[in-house]
């Protein structure tokens, strides 16, 4: 598939997530090996009254490339200004958001709230089309409850309005992320357009993406809450794709040295005490599954400074990689060393 200039085969893409995909994030999942990574959902109003906390999202490495801005809004010239503060930063490409189903997006017209007016949304995304150079995608839903499913005519409508690629999150709005996304319609909006079709809903799993790729013929696949508990199903669904072959699990050594690099890219970027706190709620995804897992996770939310939280780690995993037997609670990481 193309975006633009970019070729992919079979992508993998991280999907933009509110609060997650932020820069230390995206860099560890592409080193991972995502394919394709986003920024958080950008505010266009934010970005056209100047907010600096609202640009600081827009910010990017080169090891991020292929890189996207995902931009949201409800109001046409917001979202063409907002295009044009989005192509100075020098991203990839521009995606915009029509698929967030929270009720503070969807209220004010924007996110998956352009599917109950899809004129309007034509018009928006024809107003951002035409304010930048880059390729423009969109994301969005199946349509607003099941009795308003409308893709394939939205589907249409994207690519004759110049929209280089559609990512389709398989469930309506008033699903948000509840029940089993109907891939049934990814054949029929293949069917309908040239353009590339990426899916995205519930893809957790290595077997999980073949089969996508397998039964709807679907261009890429896009990995969100998937990647928070597992960053390593890039690799694992990338390699599962074109050999069949399932790679064993991180170890331990691995499973340490991802977590330390991505919460010493949290402090970096946001300076120590914000990174630190900011960085609690992938705890649950590196230990899931691990001994005292919980209990250890509870004693990290404690610390605000990266030293004592790294000794704590270097402790646990040197207890887990003895293989001894399991320590009575009181005396479990007791010495800090």
């Amino acid at each position: 598939m193309r975006i633009g200039p970019h070729i992919f085969d079979r992508p993998i893409a991280l999907a933009p997530m509110e609060d997650v995909t932020d820069l230390p994030f995206r860099v560890v999942c592409k080193r991972l090996g995502a394919d394709l990574v986003y920024t958080e959902f950008v505010n266009s109003e934010g970005l056209v009254r100047d907010s600096a906390k609202t640009k600081k999202k827009m910010e990017f490495l080169p090891e991020e490339r292929p890189f996207g801005i995902q931009i949201y809004g409800g109001e046409e010239s917001s979202m063409e200004g907002a295009a044009q503060i989005a192509e100075s930063f020098e991203p990839d490409f521009i995606d915009i958001n029509a698929g967030c189903w929270v009720r503070n997006v969807v209220g004010c017209g924007a996110g998956s709230g352009l599917l109950r007016d899809i004129p309007k949304m034509e018009r928006i995304v024809r107003s951002v089309v035409t304010a930048t150079r880059l390729p423009v995608t969109v994301k969005t839903r199946l349509g607003w409850d099941s009795d308003s499913i409308r893709i394939v005519e939205v589907a249409r409508m994207l690519e004759q309005a110049g929209v280089a690629a559609v990512t389709i999150h398989a469930r309506t709005r008033d699903q948000a992320h509840k029940g089993v996304p109907d891939f049934s319609w990814i054949p029929k909006v293949k069917a309908a357009v040239s353009m590339p079709v990426i899916l995205n809903g519930s893809l957790t799993s290595p077997q999980a993406i073949r089969q996508a790729f397998e039964e709807t013929g679907c261009d890429g696949v896009m990995i969100g809450r998937g990647a928070i508990d597992h960053p390593w199903i890039f690799r694992e669904a990338r390699h599962f794709v074109r050999t069949g072959e399932l790679l064993p699990p991180p170890d331990l050594d691995e499973r340490l040295r991802v977590l330390l690099e991505h919460l010493s890219l949290s402090a970096e970027w946001k300076g120590e005490r914000k990174g630190v706190i900011e960085f609690r709620k992938h705890y649950t995804g590196y230990l899931r599954g691990l001994p005292h897992a919980s209990r250890v996770r509870q004693e990290l939310m404690q610390w605000t400074e990266i030293a004592p939280i790294r000794d704590r780690l270097h402790a646990y995993f040197s207890w887990l990689q003895a293989g001894g037997p399991l320590p009575a609670e009181d005396v479990l990481l007791a010495d800090r060393g």
